[in-house]
């Protein structure tokens, strides 16, 4: 089995991609890379079996509908509920506000937060895989799954604060340390494993691609039958793993 993870950035020069191959020894990283274009991720998600993407899929219902009622001049929605819960909605879709109910750490608002750019980019490779006859099921139940790493890393039992900022990059070679501990080695060429730890958006896509195996597996959360499953199927669902990483071996 071949998955891919991919953290995805506004521009190619901050998305990476990892590539790894899945056999009865240990998993082996074919490709890390970064600096990627969108014809260059889209040739390698068709290339795999299993792909995760970390990037909003969809933006929460109540914001499309407020923004189309805005610009229609129909009257701003939810006058009649309270403006701060309201405001919420329009902030967070469903599969956040899940994470959000359980503790997990909060994931940044599509509608309000910079990460809306890398939802834009991420929508039109979504529309380019369509174009090429590979449609995506935003609720994740084709080859192509919405991610997010800090909560899959939580999951595992390995905390996430801070990795992101300049000062705890330091910690990237015990975050990987880690996730060794619990999964078994994984085989890195020399400057692939110096970039997993020097670099938090390579090491982010490999951890999209654990996430990427989990899912192939069926070790991930999907959301409930019903009003939840109907919303992910615009907004997005983030797959988050339900697993042990020494399940990741199961074949």
């Amino acid at each position: 089995m071949r998955t891919l993870g991919i953290d995805l950035a506004a521009q190619p020069v901050n998305t990476s991609a990892c590539t790894m191959e899945w056999g009865p020894g240990r998993p082996i990283v074919s490709e890390l890379r970064s600096g990627l274009d969108d014809d260059t991720l889209l040739d390698a998600i068709e290339r795999a079996d299993k792909v995760a993407i970390d990037a909003p899929f969809g933006w929460p219902d109540e914001f499309v509908e407020a923004v189309s009622a805005h610009r229609n001049r129909a009257g701003w929605p939810g006058s009649g509920q309270d403006q701060d819960l309201y405001r919420f909605r329009l902030s967070f879709r469903e599969t956040d506000r899940r994470l959000i109910e359980r503790g997990s750490r909060r994931p940044l608002s599509v509608s309000t937060d910079l990460i809306g750019v890398v939802a834009m980019r991420c929508a039109f490779l979504l529309d380019r895989l369509a174009a090429r006859g590979d449609p995506v099921d935003r609720a994740g139940s084709g080859k192509v799954i919405e991610s997010y790493p800090a909560s899959a890393l939580t999951t595992w039992g390995i905390s996430p604060i801070g990795y992101k900022s300049r000062v705890g990059a330091a910690r990237l070679p015990q975050l990987l340390s880690q996730l060794e501990e619990g999964l078994g080695p994984i085989e890195l060429t020399v400057q692939q494993r110096e970039l997993a730890v020097s670099d938090h958006n390579s090491f982010d896509a490999l951890v999209c691609s654990l996430v990427a195996r989990a899912a192939a597996l069926g070790l991930t959360e999907p959301p409930e039958p019903g009003d939840e499953a109907d919303r992910a199927t615009r907004e997005g669902w983030i797959h988050v793993p339900t697993n042990p990483l020494p399940h990741l071996h199961e074949t």
